[in-house]
């Protein structure tokens, strides 16, 4: 019921100035966005990177205009540079949608998303650090996937993002599984349909099990996205079973959510990583994810109680 709604607001001028203007709404926000700037959002990655990693997201989807995906690389290229000069480097990594730079254009689109990637990942080769490449909705999985293997040809770091709920990627994982690949796993937040996803919460919980035994048994480096305590002590007992060190996987938290046990876990020698969106187009993209999964109101509205 609220889906429609939050979308229509999303798309709405007036809206985003009720928003911005109402003082509860924007602390709710900045909770989860680290400012509009560059220079608001490295304060806070320095901050984390003191006992915690952390990757930044430049925030901007859905680019159909070529200028704005060309503008979205330069200001990614200008981030890893301000990074390399903090030194920041071996703490902070970035992440990017390929439809911020270019995969939705209607010429050459894949070609475009995948040249931009490549300066991205040039830029990050430069100051030591690494790339992941966000993953959308279920439509965008092959084309990520298939621009993923070009990338990794020339830049090996270069990770993905795996949606547990997608009835494809316990497969999918098998075949990420490899020495060198990075892959962060993630439940998934979009609003998919029966025929490509599991939509019952246990279904999905057994269905992340699944997906990040297969991780954890093969060559590569999990990435252990979830708030969820429960999947959290699953992976040390996996990471514990199949021999893995504390080094060899990492656990991966949004920005403003159960900071406590982020510290927690990094106060235990465990590699804790914090996405950290930032940009102007905040709006847009905090009224999508709740859009695309009516239930983050309510989850959101209670982070704004507690940290915890």
């Amino acid at each position: 019921m609220l889906r429609k709604p939050l979308l229509l607001a999303g798309r709405s001028a007036s809206c985003r100035k009720i928003v911005e203007r109402t003082p509860v709404t924007r602390g709710l926000v900045h909770r989860f966005v680290a400012g509009s700037t560059l220079g608001e959002a490295l304060p806070v990655v320095s901050g984390l990177a003191r006992d915690r990693y952390a990757t930044l997201d430049f925030l901007g989807e859905d680019t159909t205009d070529r200028e704005q995906a060309t503008a979205t690389v330069t200001a990614y290229q200008d981030l890893l540079a301000a990074l390399g000069e903090a030194g920041l480097g071996d703490r902070v990594e970035v992440s990017v949608k390929l439809s911020a730079v270019g995969q939705f254009l209607d010429r050459d689109g894949e070609r475009i998303a995948l040249d931009n990637a490549r300066r991205i990942a040039e830029a990050a080769q430069a100051i030591g650090t690494t790339v992941t490449l966000d993953m959308e909705d279920h439509t965008t999985v092959d084309s990520t996937l298939g621009i993923l293997r070009e990338l990794r040809a020339d830049f090996p770091f270069v990770g993905a993002v795996l949606q547990a709920y997608l009835h494809r990627t316990e497969a999918d994982c098998r075949d990420l599984s490899g020495a060198g690949s990075r892959v962060r796993l993630c439940k998934g937040a979009y609003d998919e349909p029966a025929s490509v996803a599991f939509r019952d919460k246990a279904e999905v919980d057994k269905a992340y099990v699944r997906a990040l035994g297969v991780l954890m048994k093969g060559e590569g480096y999990p990435m252990v996205a979830s708030h969820d305590p429960r999947m959290i002590a699953i992976a040390g007992e996996m990471a514990e079973a199949n021999g893995r060190s504390d080094d060899d996987y990492e656990y991966q938290m949004l920005y403003g959510i159960r900071d406590v046990e982020q510290v927690r876990l990094a106060a235990e020698g465990k590699r804790m990583r914090v996405y950290v969106p930032y940009g102007d187009e905040w709006y847009g993209y905090y009224m999508r994810r709740l859009a695309e999964r009516p239930a983050n109101v309510l989850f959101m509205a209670r982070s704004l109680v507690t940290r915890n």
